[in-house]
């Protein structure tokens, strides 16, 4: 299985990943139209890119009155515009914050893998965002125990 995993410590902040995720989504360079987004941190001294995890638990399929969100054959949850009623239920149930409403489509929108070949992961110059195999996709569970144990170390 491939996963976009992402290593915030290596993100400098430049924004490629944006440019190129909104171009890739929407056919325009316009960060307010990407699905992954960096976040600041510490006074704009570190960022953090974020996007869907791809979540087994899949709480905006759940949350879809109308079954509009199904999965890929890469493995991402991608929305069917045809289906979609842009109701925004799925944007209130993710606990991540990465599903989207696009007030120009009236759509919902989030990360789709781009198929297979994220163009957030090829933009990216540091390799913060990569799209890699794992045995698992829950690559957040191994960088949040990692970060806590850098974290506890420092403080002892």
């Amino acid at each position: 299985m491939k996963v976009l995993r992402i290593t915030p410590q290596r993100c400098t902040g430049c924004m490629r990943c944006e440019i190129a995720c909104s171009y890739e989504q929407s056919g325009v360079f316009q960060p307010a139209k990407s699905v992954i987004r960096i976040s600041p941190f510490e006074a704009h001294t570190s960022y953090a890119p974020y996007t869907c995890t791809q979540c087994d638990e899949a709480w905006c399929m759940v949350a879809c009155p109308v079954n509009a969100i199904t999965i890929s054959p890469v493995g991402a949850k991608v929305i069917l515009n045809d289906l979609c009623v842009g109701c925004k239920l799925c944007t209130i149930a993710c606990p991540y914050g990465t599903m989207f409403y696009d007030p120009d489509t009236a759509k919902a929108t989030k990360c789709n893998l781009c198929g297979g070949a994220p163009s957030c992961a090829t933009a990216c110059p540091t390799q913060a965002i990569e799209y890699v195999d794992a045995e698992s996709a829950d690559w957040l569970g191994t960088f949040a125990a990692e970060r806590a144990e850098t974290q506890l170390a420092q403080q002892a």
